[in-house]
């Protein structure tokens, strides 16, 4: 029996420990921290990210949870339109998910070949030629036939097979929450919800998890909402951080808000955030009869502009499942490299470009972004919805 270690079990680690299991792999799942738990966010998945889980025998799991997201425009913070919402083909569509929803139906989908342990830090990755891979948390030692790191960002397997990738400032930080249906705000029928106001550095958007009182959609639904600014983290207590962007987001067309007066500072989940510069120049490393992998944000982590990075991970989940399915597993390993670097390097391209329109700052620099957005915002998003409606597993 073929034995995997994957590090990591954020969304692309499960996705991926339990597509091995279910192909008759012995799976050992290691995680850094004691408790195995996922923010009480939400996610978007666009539909590479759901044809992915598709391919990984979760589409059903996803179909219960999900809640379809149609194009909301972009507005300016005085409320004026700079891209009208436009109609969305079905195949196109992508859908929001809470964090805790899917990480549910990850945990289901793991099976009874996947051993947890949890707070094992991996110090080291062992990749001697003629040797079988390995790890260690400096006492211990586990060999198999793969090693995935799937230990994001900050990952210590990445370190050490590419140094030259480091971690940087994307110049922004995140807050998001969901406020759960019995405490959000009642919303006139034509106030649109789901849509981006884009400012000088700022950004907010927001989107339905679910109907109100309804049993169908997300089990935890609510309104989710991001915000974004320009600089670094608030050290500051939740309370005023929340009272912060209240501050910053004064006068901000509705229902900003209402949905930061609604909010519940213990909901509050605030991010720097953080990317890969430069990529890694290899995903896959293969190792005596094996190899080891980089997966999700250890292999690429972005901006979350335009809500690629859970559906990269899983799109890279299902490409190695894939690939050891049909090949030896030194060749799947090169395989998975060929593939999914250049995957990678296309929507971190398209994201940073999108990340330089969302960050101007400057009078004259603002006023010829919001005169061009509707060709940038238009050209980039359509560039980015047809490479996520276009992925497929390969066969």
């Amino acid at each position: 029996m073929r034995s995997a270690v994957v590090v990591g079990a954020g969304v692309g680690g499960l996705a991926v420990a339990g597509a091995l299991a279910r192909s008759g792999w012995q799976v050992t799942l290691l995680e850094r921290a004691e408790r195995v738990r996922p923010e009480p966010t939400a996610v978007v998945l666009w539909p590479n990210g759901v044809r992915a889980l598709q391919a990984l025998g979760l589409g059903a799991g996803l179909a219960a949870i999900a809640t379809p997201l149609p194009d909301g425009g972009v507005r300016r913070p005085d409320g004026q339109w700079l891209v009208q919402p436009r109609p969305i083909p079905a195949d196109r569509m992508p859908v929001v998910v809470h964090r805790e929803d899917l990480h549910d139906a990850l945990i289901a989908g793991l099976g009874d070949r996947v051993e947890l342990r949890t707070g094992v830090t991996v110090r080291h990755v062992r990749v001697e030629p003629g040797e079988r891979p390995g790890v260690s948390d400096g006492r211990h030692t586990i060999e198999a036939d793969l090693v995935v790191a799937a230990d994001g960002t900050d990952s210590g397997i990445r370190r050490q097979l590419a140094p030259e990738s480091r971690v940087v400032s994307s110049g922004c930080a995140a807050w998001r929450a969901v406020i759960p249906w019995y405490q959000a705000p009642r919303l006139p029928d034509d106030q649109p919800l789901a849509g981006e106001i884009l400012g000088a550095g700022y950004r907010f958007v927001a989107a339905s998890l679910g109907e109100r009182g309804s049993s169908g959609g997300s089990t935890r639904g609510g309104i989710y909402w991001v915000a974004t600014a320009a600089g670094a983290p608030r050290p500051e207590p939740p309370e005023t951080q929340l009272a912060l962007l209240r501050r910053w987001y004064a006068g901000w067309p509705a229902p900003v808000g209402a949905l930061l007066d609604a909010t519940d500072p213990a909901d509050l989940v605030q991010q720097e955030v953080r990317e890969l510069r430069p990529l890694p120049r290899a995903y896959g490393f293969p190792v005596g009869p094996g190899g080891v992998v980089l997966l999700g944000d250890a292999a690429h982590a972005m901006p979350p502009h335009l809500g690629q990075g859970a559906c990269l991970a899983f799109e890279d989940a299902a490409t190695l499942a894939s690939l050891l399915r049909e090949a030896r597993l030194p060749d799947a390993v090169q395989a998975y490299d060929r593939v999914r670097r250049p995957r990678a390097a296309t929507v971190v391209r398209q994201t940073r470009r999108m990340s330089a329109v969302l960050q101007t700052r400057g009078r004259l620099a603002l006023r010829a972004r919001d005169a061009a957005l509707g060709t940038i915002n238009s050209r980039l998003l359509s560039s980015a919805a047809a490479s996520a409606a276009q992925w497929r597993p390969p066969t």
